[in-house]
């Protein structure tokens, strides 16, 4: 099965939910700012892809909390 660069992100998203839980953004920032330093400015794309699905994750979970 191959997947969708979208499904990857999601994918990527939903470790860093499972792996870092509410840490989440500060290892994406640190991710985003380590490539940033080296310049690597698709690894900037992708970790900021990733960052805006872990919004999405987390938005999720207010809403299904506050419900």
């Amino acid at each position: 099965m191959t997947l969708t660069r979208d499904q990857e992100l999601w994918g990527m998203a939903l470790w860093v939910e499972r792996t870092h839980g509410d840490q989440g953004p500060h290892f994406i920032g640190e991710r985003i700012d380590a490539l940033a330093q080296s310049g690597e400015e698709e690894g900037v794309r992708l970790w900021r892809a990733v960052g805006r699905r872990f919004e999405c994750l987390a938005d999720r979970q207010k809403d299904e909390r506050s419900s």
